[in-house]
């Protein structure tokens, strides 16, 4: 109990620590929101993964997956290291940054209205974050309260306060830097905790080999009666693995808090380091988590699924680790956690400042009072959220559960096509975005209220999610055909920024005079 407790207030101390030491990096909005846009490769990616991995994947998806797919689950940290971060940072990462800055965009609502020319599209981006992005961040609380009864007898309550309470103060104290850094160090220990942890269940389970020899031996004749299932490369249901490869890997592509790291990065050095390092974060602590869960039938006995849910399966499976390892999970799953947390409130806060009360209430709000509003909604989104995981928590409010899963969906659905069009099409039109939101929104709503009205293969959320994006990818262009064009003072000034002339060095083009 001792090492455990010690390793616990030596990562808080380090948060708060880093929280301060970046306040000088927050007295502006660029510095607060976006560090001013002068963070390097190795923060920016750490960031990016960091924000993208949360304590839902650790517990809840892995062990959920894992136990559906078997070994097959890892295709989804795969294809969330090639899809949501390799390609993610290729096709939007200097895009988005160039756009962003030609635009003086700091938020993704502020982007739509300087990109397609409306301020109701702002208002309607704005809103949809605030309904969706609340319930999402609710959800990171979801990993922690079977591990930290596991390691320490500690009330769920208690602990989800502490969690959140120190988040909020570097945060608070030093905005989107603080958050990187912490992110930086919180991503070092994901990457270490998680190969030990592997390590650590294969040995017990006899090694790599027998593990999966055992796993070729479970059979679930209510899934599947295909022989060695749960170990075959594509798992018992393939169809249902590739739509959570689609909403977990191209999600994160209209996510706000996520497309927001590509905001703040400080070169084109930066953007060719920030994505190897991305991708390779990604192999490890997303391969790795999914690859875990995979083994998860193996501890058949000691969970009751039907009866506990899917939460309980990794717990079990960490029961046996020492107490050293042990508290390495636990900072594991609190790094997983309060890495997202931060980067949520701070696109939540951000968000609500700048593009609600700023733009709508009061309009001469200088950067002081602005900054000082977005520190005080960071207070009040983190007490929203904590209270509507300890309602769900101690109430079992189905409600509360089903929003919490349909919110990726709903965020993805409407942001994605908008935002990645936006980007590259100049004949993307208001009435496309405005399409997309309804349709990503409209979807999810249908799927939370009356899934019934779809066909039973788009019943489940994340089969919903992923046929939203999707189908938001194929309206943007059609209904951009038949609508009035844009307006092309608004369009060339959006995309003057890519035709600025730089110079590179010789490494990165032959120029003009290749021949001499």
């Amino acid at each position: 109990m001792f090492v455990k407790l010690a390793m616990l207030v030596v990562f808080f101390a380090v948060m708060v620590a880093v929280g301060l030491y970046c306040r000088r990096h927050a007295a502006d909005v660029s510095g607060f929101v976006l560090g001013g846009r002068a963070v390097g490769p190795w923060l920016t990616a750490f960031a990016y993964g960091t924000s993208y991995f949360s304590a839902v994947i650790f517990v809840g998806y892995a062990g959920q997956f894992g136990w559906r797919y078997g070994i097959a689950s890892t295709w989804i940290g795969v294809g969330n290291a090639l899809i949501g971060s390799l390609l993610a940072w290729v096709i939007l990462g200097r895009r988005t940054r160039i756009m962003t800055r030609q635009l003086d965009s700091a938020t993704m609502p502020e982007f739509f209205q300087k990109r397609y020319g409306s301020r109701a599209l702002k208002i309607g981006a704005s809103a949809i974050i605030f309904v969706f992005l609340i319930p999402y961040t609710a959800s990171l609380y979801n990993g922690l309260s079977r591990l930290f009864g596991m390691a320490f007898d500690i009330d769920y309550t208690v602990c989800i306060v502490i969690m959140a309470v120190l988040t909020g103060v570097y945060v608070i104290a030093g905005g989107y830097m603080a958050t990187a850094i912490n992110d930086f160090i919180q991503g070092i220990i994901m990457l270490g905790g998680i190969v030990a942890v592997i390590a650590a269940v294969l040995n017990e389970n006899g090694g790599f080999t027998a593990a999966l020899d055992s796993l070729a031996r479970v059979a679930d004749p209510a899934v599947t009666d295909m022989p060695g299932a749960f170990a075959s490369f594509f798992g018992p249901d393939p169809f249902s693995l590739l739509c959570v490869v689609v909403l977990t890997s191209l999600g994160v592509w209209g996510l706000p808090q996520m497309v927001q790291k590509f905001y703040a990065i400080r070169s084109e050095n930066a953007i060719s380091k920030g994505t190897i390092i991305s991708t390779l974060f990604a192999l490890v602590v997303a391969g790795g988590c999914y690859f875990l869960g995979g083994f998860g039938r193996l501890y058949g006995g000691r969970v009751d699924v039907a009866a506990d849910g899917y939460d309980a399966i990794v717990p079990a499976m960490l029961e046996n680790l020492s107490p050293a390892l042990m508290g390495v999970v636990v900072i594991l799953v609190l790094s997983a956690s309060m890495s997202t947390l931060s980067s949520l409130v701070l696109a939540s806060s951000s968000t609500l400042t700048l593009d609600l009360i700023k733009a709508n209430l009061v309009k001469d709000m200088d950067e002081r009072r602005q900054v000082l509003v977005m520190r005080l909604l960071i207070v009040v989104f983190i007490a929203i959220s904590v209270a509507l995981a300890i309602v769900q928590y101690r109430q079992n409010v189905t409600f509360i559960a089903q929003l919490m899963g349909v919110s990726w969906g709903a965020l993805a659905g409407a942001f994605l096509a908008p935002f990645l069009y936006g980007l590259y099409l100049r004949r993307a039109t208001l009435a496309a975005a405005w399409t997309s939101f309804a349709l990503g929104v409209g979807i999810m709503a249908v799927n939370l209220f009356a899934p019934q009205m779809f066909p039973a293969w788009l019943q489940s959320p994340i089969h919903c999610g992923a046929f939203a994006m999707l189908a938001g990818l194929v309206v943007v262009p059609v209904v951009s055909l038949f609508t009035p064009q844009p307006d092309r003072t608004i369009v060339d000034h959006a995309f003057a920024g890519y035709a600025r002339e730089v110079i590179v060095p010789a490494s990165e083009s032959l120029g003009d005079d290749a021949r001499r």
